[in-house]
């Protein structure tokens, strides 16, 4: 079964980081595009993890919002 999580992505110094804050996954990678191809990888080794699928059956993950704000320095 196909599910669907939100990434951010940032991009540090050395590398992209790429986040999904739904699940607390992180990955990197040298580019936006393999920063998210390895958070993709990640995120099934993760979710193959019995003790996450019980946790996920228990508490299903909520959609994270991704927004902009805007603060004064």
């Amino acid at each position: 079964m196909e599910k669907h999580f939100s990434a951010v992505v940032t991009k540090g110094e050395e590398a992209f980081v790429a986040f999904c804050p739904e699940l607390g996954v992180t990955s990197q990678g040298k580019t936006e595009k393999s920063a998210l191809a390895n958070l993709k990888e990640a995120l099934e080794l993760y979710l193959e993890d019995e003790d996450v699928q019980e946790m996920l059956r228990k508490k299903p993950a909520k959609k994270a919002k991704i927004c902009s704000i805007a603060v004064s320095s």
